[in-house]
């Protein structure tokens, strides 16, 4: 890890450059990087805005958003379950028998630090934006935004690792002992660093409403910072961040949100972007090289249930999904706007989805078959409009935050805040519960009241996990709900029986010591200061 922790070299820089803002590559004139250093890089605009660009790259890889990202989340938080040709790696985490040379684990730790080092080249070279670039032709404003950028994405990759491994080493590139390897800071210290960073990101960061699509924006940092502050259970805090978080709505269709002609809509405050027709040849090596492209996502591809079909909706979740008979109306649209099953029309509602209800397993060097009704992702799929995933990639945008989990984090901050509403925090959940094509019943009627009711906290926070589940699956978010609330391991227990046999059997779920990843191997032998592993690996 030590060649990610030197300081930048400049071809680092460009490596990142996937042409992530694909409409304005045309616009960069990029120079050979081999001779630039950072003491000379940042003379015109153009230049700063490709290492600013540099950053966002790093959400890409293998490690992130192209592959590791979703599976880790989604396995570990049971939405999904595996199909028999789903590789170990992936089953480990779904069995929660990962140990730290699991190969997605390293990818995604240095991607995250790919990012950071990355955003440390721009926001340690502020003061040269300032000296070496007219405000001619780089205004302060522009300069104080792109720095907001940098700083956004750095408390966004350092969210990533604290939430994932705890104590985690601090790099800002201005300590010449980080090229030795530092050693784990404790997580308060990474959380205090998320939060002022996203308190400058805030302050310097354009709203929405002027800033070019997919770019980190004030509301995006202060979604992040309350979100920081609720994962610390600052309950005030989070709610002052979230009431600044204006001039977003719910998309009247919830579907709108995964699609690829509605990207960056009314309710997206961030997502990660892809462009397939900027390229994508560099997929498979994205965590072993920076430099190529890699503009697309396996995601479609590994999720689809006409294609390699490695992961299938999990039978917990797909019964989450409220019936008539939970609220006394009807099936909660997102359960189909979410999932495939038998039956089911797709390619433009001209063809119908068949899916066997079979798994086959190999437990012990047997056989086992299983008869699992199994039900596929149609969440970040391209069958709304195409027969079949092509190209073994997809260039649907991956939600990071958007206006709906917001609503839904305000909810849990009023309700838990000294002197909190639960009457408010109800209001928030309906909210997105009143989202036009879903339309359900309001919590705290009748009808809602038999099945969840909101009278107490204890029973609100049931009813918000419920809505989180719902709302927000597959978007690698309720893995984290549940470590946060302490609720990982009772969950297990509960939704163990749901489980194909061969699951049921491997799950091998430690509280002592899987409410955190494990750092990875290769840290420890390329960095003497990092310390000690996460107890029990």
């Amino acid at each position: 890890m030590k060649r990610l922790k030197t300081y930048f070299i400049p071809s680092l820089i460009f490596s990142a450059l996937v042409l992530f803002f694909a409409c304005d590559a045309d616009k960069l004139e990029l120079t050979n990087p081999n001779q630039l250093s950072p003491d000379t890089y940042f003379t015109t605009p153009a230049q700063v805005q490709s290492a600013v660009d540099a950053v966002y790259g790093s959400m890409q890889t293998t490690g992130m958003y192209n592959r590791g990202m979703w599976y880790g989340n989604e396995n570990m938080g049971h939405e999904n379950t595996c199909n028999s040709q789903q590789e170990a790696d992936k089953r480990q985490w779904l069995n929660f028998t990962h140990d730290s040379s699991h190969p997605l684990i390293t990818p995604y730790w240095s991607s995250c630090y790919r990012g950071i080092n990355k955003a440390n080249f721009v926001i340690n070279n502020e003061q040269a934006m300032i000296d070496n670039i007219p405000t001619s032709i780089l205004p302060e404003a522009t300069r104080d935004k792109y720095i907001g950028e940098a700083k956004f994405m750095r408390a966004l990759y350092y969210f990533w690792l604290v939430t994932k491994f705890g104590d985690v080493p601090i790099y800002l590139g201005i300590d010449p002992a980080e090229k030795d390897g530092l050693p784990r800071s404790p997580a308060a210290d990474v959380w205090a660093l998320i939060e002022a960073d996203c308190e400058d990101a805030a302050a310097k960061c354009l709203p929405k409403a002027t800033e070019q699509a997919g770019r980190a924006t004030s509301g995006a940092a202060w979604a992040l910072l309350g979100k920081a502050r609720l994962y610390q259970k600052n309950y005030q805090g989070a709610l002052d961040a979230f009431n600044q978080v204006t001039g977003y709505s719910l998309e009247p269709e919830y579907f709108r949100n995964f699609m690829e002609e509605t990207e960056n809509g009314p309710e997206s405050l961030f997502e990660v972007q892809f462009n397939l027709a900027a390229g994508y040849s560099n997929q498979w090596s994205s965590d072993r090289s920076d430099v190529g492209k890699n503009e697309g996502t396996f995601r479609a591809q590994e999720y689809g249930c006409l294609n390699w079909f490695n992961v299938f909706v999990s039978e917990d979740l797909w019964n989450e999904f409220e019936t008539a008979a939970d609220n006394g109306v009807k099936i909660d649209p997102r359960r189909g706007y979410c999932a495939y099953q038998t039956g089911d029309l797709y390619n433009n509602n001209t063809m119908t989805i068949t899916i066997t209800p079979v798994t086959v397993y190999a437990k012990d060097g047997v056989t086992v078959t299983d008869f699992y009704e199994r039900r596929g992702w149609r969440k970040y799929q391209n069958y709304y409009k195409q027969p079949s995933e092509t190209n073994n990639t997809s260039g649907i945008n991956m939600k990071v935050i958007r206006y709906a989990d917001v609503l839904l984090m305000k909810a849990e901050a009023e309700a838990n805040r000294s002197g909190g509403s639960l009457t408010t925090a109800i209001g928030y959940m309906n909210e997105v519960r009143a989202r036009a094509d879903v339309n359900l019943p309001l919590y705290g009627t009748t009808g809602m009241n038999a099945t969840y009711p909101v009278g107490t906290l204890a029973q609100f926070m049931v009813a918000l996990e419920h809505e989180r589940k719902v709302e927000l699956c597959g978007e690698q978010i309720r893995y984290n709900d549940l470590v946060r609330w302490g609720r990982l391991a009772a969950f297990l227990t509960e939704v163990k029986p749901s489980c194909p046999k061969a699951d049921q059997a491997a799950l091998a779920f430690d509280p002592a010591k899987h409410y955190l990843w494990p750092i990875p191997q290769q840290e420890f032998s390329s960095n003497p200061n990092i310390g000690d592993q996460n107890p029990g690996y």
